[in-house]
């Protein structure tokens, strides 16, 4: 099944057309004709079903022919607030990999020992709704604009707040802390790791050293790591 995203569809839309781009990939790419149907979601767990009414490549419009519900496939809130690595497309692969797994918010951090402090905001976005119509999601994802740490510490608010930093000692497992818990946030440090002023800014907070392993792992990497192992719990517990 080819899923399609368009953010302005409701309930209450009745017929609207493609922007150039998506009408263009509709008609010459895939071939579609009047009279074909199309599968829509505008990532708000809503799946909306469509018959083509005009095929032109630069608009296409579909009337709209039925949707339902469809509830997002993990029964938890995972935040993930990430450190941008220095490769954009290091970062953009984590957005892609965590989006097919299940999140639900991600939070772009700058750190003391960030290499990176600005990301392309509209190449991020599109990856992550290319991830949910190839993952056949009907959530998106909310991606923020970055923000620094200690601003984003002071003014977030979570039911388990998880950091995962390099130092060895007095961390625990995700295993042994997650519960019963279902809003959780994981932060997740730059290539050098959180400075010891943002690691006890974070013990400052509440939240809870955890480990993702014996091995060291770079940025995305750890990110996806942590958002498998909240999947997989949740799956158990």
């Amino acid at each position: 099944m080819q899923l399609f995203y368009n953010p302005d569809i409701s309930t209450e839309t009745k017929t609207f057309s493609f922007d150039k781009e998506e009408s263009r990939h509709i008609v010459r790419v895939l071939r579609k004709n009047p009279g074909d149907t199309l599968v829509i979601t505008n990532g708000k767990e809503q799946l909306f079903r469509a018959t083509i009414a005009e095929a032109r490549d630069k608009k296409c419009t579909v009337d709209i022919t039925g949707w339902e519900k469809q509830p997002k496939t993990w029964n938890y809130r995972l935040h993930i607030a990430i450190a941008p690595t220095k490769m954009n497309e290091r970062f953009e692969w984590f957005l892609e990999k965590a989006t097919e797994i299940g999140i639900d918010e991600i939070t772009p951090v700058i750190c003391d020992h960030s290499e990176r402090k600005h990301l392309k905001m509209e190449r991020m976005e599109k990856v992550i709704i290319s991830a949910m119509k190839q993952s056949l999601k009907y959530k998106l994802p909310g991606l923020n604009s970055p923000v620094k740490f200690k601003d984003f510490i002071q003014t977030q608010t979570w039911d388990l707040g998880l950091i995962a930093h390099c130092q060895k000692d007095g961390k625990k497992r995700i295993s042994d802390v997650i519960g019963n818990k279902n809003n959780i946030m994981i932060l997740i440090g730059p290539e050098g790791d959180f400075s010891e002023s943002e690691i006890e800014m974070s013990k400052e907070k509440g939240l809870i050293p955890v480990s993702l392993g014996e091995s060291r792992l770079r940025t995305e990497t750890a990110a996806i790591v942590a958002c498998n192992n909240v999947a997989l719990l949740k799956e158990i517990l």
